[in-house]
């Protein structure tokens, strides 16, 4: 495979200020999301910061970075920045890999790459895992998401979809159930370079604003999103003091 890792970094944090740069055993965070990445079959890592604090933290341990604006919008707008800046062609694809995933599986970075680059009718792909807990199911806080047998998907919310009809209240896939268990929506991304320079310019979905989920406008503009279903979940994410206390733990530090 040939792709390339892109790791959106930014200093503002409204739960965990400087959060890219949060000490992780002896590395900052986004270090070692990097060295995680670098593990992957990419054959390019390159973190898109919004500091140049990032970008010489980076430089220091030999990680690549470049300087993107700081009043981007959202990721995605980043890392169409960051495309240009590397000079990145349309059909060349690129996987974002979130700066706060210090412990993000190798193997699912290569398979959103694969799988996306199988799918040619595809602009976007992602990732999920079956759900295991009730609690998870029906906690906004989860994105859930459905699919077309081929694997595409039709639909992300944070509402509690697909939802068992006669099994309201209770979680069908414990109780011996052939239906499917429904699946958590993991933010990492595979784009085709092309699509991600268009998508910041395709205007804000309803459906995206009601639900935050920045990828229901690539769905309501017509665009499809191919879905990697993994067999767990993945490390956990930095979004909280206590989060990055539980990280630091894992890394014996």
């Amino acid at each position: 495979m040939n792709f390339t890792v892109l790791i959106p970094a930014r200093l503002a944090s409204t739960r965990l200020p400087d959060k890219p740069l949060a000490d992780i055993a002896g590395l900052p965070m986004v270090v070692r999301v990097a060295q995680r990445a670098a593990l992957s079959q990419a054959s390019r890592i390159v973190v898109a910061a919004d500091s140049p604090a990032i970008v010489q933290a980076c430089q220091q341990h030999g990680v690549e970075a470049v300087l993107t604006r700081a009043d981007h919008p959202s990721g995605s707008d980043r890392l169409a920045e960051a495309c240009r800046l590397l000079g990145l062609a349309d059909q060349d694809v690129v996987v974002n890999v979130q700066g706060d995933e210090p412990l993000i599986e190798p193997a699912l970075i290569n398979e959103v790459a694969r799988l996306l680059q199988q799918r040619s009718d595809c602009a976007m792909s992602t990732a999920a895992h079956p759900i295991d807990e009730w609690a998870d199911f029906i906690n906004p806080n989860v994105v859930k998401v459905v699919m077309d047998a081929q694997g595409t998907a039709l639909y992300f919310s944070r509402a509690p979809i697909a939802f068992g009809r006669d099994f309201a209240g209770r979680p069908w896939w414990k109780e011996g159930s052939e239906l499917p268990a429904p699946l958590r929506h993991v933010g990492i991304y595979g784009y085709r370079v092309g699509f991600l320079q268009l998508f910041p310019q395709l205007p804000q979905a309803p459906l995206e604003q009601l639900e935050s989920l920045e990828q229901l406008r690539a769905l309501w503009h017509g665009h499809r999103i191919a879905v990697h279903v993994a067999s767990q979940a993945p490390g956990p994410g930095v979004d909280t003091p206590d989060d990055l206390e539980r990280v630091r733990r894992l890394f014996g530090a």
